[in-house]
């Protein structure tokens, strides 16, 4: 089944719909945030902990993730969780104080964590036919086109605040009013996301999920977070999701310093960066539907390829192998993260299905935070030290070295044996 086929179901395309306005409204919000945050403290550091706000929720909230979507209706999960974060971006920009922004940051990324599992834990469920079946292609694909709308949203979204920043200005707005409209417009994405799901009559689960999820509430040892953490399934595709995150992180944190100091290119070379960065990730997932291979190996080849590129990438220091690294970059990525969650649902169901989802995107959240932060300190020791390893400047040293270790990550993937793989 081709990409217009599954757009041709009209509620996967209500899902998708709404998630492509609320990722846009996200991205937005993510980048008036650090803003917002320098404004009101003047210090770099506080901007930082705006990455922080992305990992503590991770760590956090994981395990009430984890019983609520093992507990709740997928359909009401979302509905209340699009809900919630629109009134919380209404609050945010209320008071101009740092902790009050803070808080409703950090609120906002508990809820999500809680959308994420509950959304693509319905994907199956939305895309099986009349016998309750699917393919593996076409689940890997609709996988693809749910996690392009986010990918394909990042310059959309920075280019809209970048729009309203200068109508702001141009209309004369000063302080943190202006930020009004950039969290208030993101509070209508999470309305129009929570009227997309309501489109949608059923999200699952299933009869066979029901019954699971009966003897869950019976039985509360069964359907924690760390009863994710138990399943041979989770435990390894989880090392493939966080050596790809490692490498996400890395170069989220160094690429502007890289750009600007080893490549010479400055914010125009660094936009062009995400711009080739979303490219490769479309195109990945336009090449991931031609073929259903094992999902594993996928997740394996994806990760080292991501490896060899940040390393290389580095240790060139090359503005053309640069650009054509971040397309081969994206796509790459797409194709480990794609695969590993495609594995996931294809080989559990019912709430370990939803249980691994979670323990999926906490381990994604929570490793691209950590990365982003540990390689942004390691080369702010480095450049304090005045030390140049190998002749490198410091951020491009430990760009090449998290190149290496997501490669060396790549060991630690395996496949369960098929014993351990029973969705029961």
């Amino acid at each position: 089944m081709g990409l217009r086929e599954q757009l041709n179901r009209p509620d996967f395309r209500r899902l998708i719909v709404g998630q492509t306005v609320s990722s846009f409204g996200d991205w937005m919000g993510t980048l008036a945030l650090m803003y917002f945050v320098l404004e009101l403290s003047g210090s770099t550091t506080a901007v930082g902990g705006v990455l922080v706000l992305r990992l503590l929720p991770s760590a956090l909230g994981a395990p009430i993730a984890a019983r609520v979507v093992t507990r709740w209706r997928r359909r009401s999960v979302m509905l209340w969780s699009d809900l919630i974060r629109a009134g919380m971006a209404v609050a945010l920009p209320v008071v101009p104080w740092l902790w009050w922004v803070y808080f409703w940051a950090f609120l906002i990324e508990v809820v999500g964590l809680m959308f994420l599992p509950a959304r693509d834990a319905s994907i199956p469920f939305l895309i099986e036919d009349e016998e309750n079946r699917h393919d593996t292609r076409t689940l890997e694909l609709a996988n693809g086109i749910t996690m392009a709308t986010s990918y394909g949203m990042i310059p959309i979204g920075a280019g809209a605040f970048g729009l309203i920043e200068w109508v702001s200005g141009q209309a004369g707005w000063e302080g943190h009013w202006r930020y009004f409209v950039v969290f208030w417009l993101d509070a209508l994405t999470y309305l129009v996301s929570y009227l997309a799901v309501k489109g949608i009559p059923d999200l699952g689960p299933g009869p066979a999920e029901k019954r699971e999820m009966e003897r869950t509430q019976r039985d509360p040892l069964h359907g924690g977070f760390l009863a994710a953490l138990r399943l041979p399934v989770v435990r390894g595709v989880l090392p493939g999701i966080a050596v790809v995150a490692l490498g996400l992180g890395a170069l989220f944190s160094l690429g502007v310093v890289f750009v600007k100091n080893v490549l010479d290119a400055g914010a125009v070379g660094f936009g062009v960066l995400v711009v080739l960065f979303g490219v490769g990730a479309l195109a990945g997932l336009l090449l991931l539907h031609r073929k259903a291979g094992n999902l594993m190996t996928q997740v394996r080849l994806g990760t080292a390829v991501q490896g060899t590129v940040i390393a290389l990438m580095a240790g060139l220091g090359s503005t053309t192998w640069s650009f054509v690294g971040a397309v081969v970059f994206g796509a790459s990525a797409t194709s480990a993260l794609v695969g590993g969650i495609t594995y996931l649902q294809e080989a559990l169901g019912g709430v370990q299905r939803n249980l691994a989802l979670t323990a999926f995107h906490a381990v994604l959240r929570f490793g691209l935070a950590l990365a982003a932060l540990l390689s942004g300190a390691a080369a702010d020791l480095l450049r304090e030290a005045g030390a140049s390893p190998l002749g490198m400047a410091p951020g491009q040293f430990v760009l090449a070295a998290s190149g290496l270790v997501v490669l060396l990550g790549t060991f630690l993937i395996r496949t369960p044996g098929a014993a351990s793989m029973s969705p029961t």
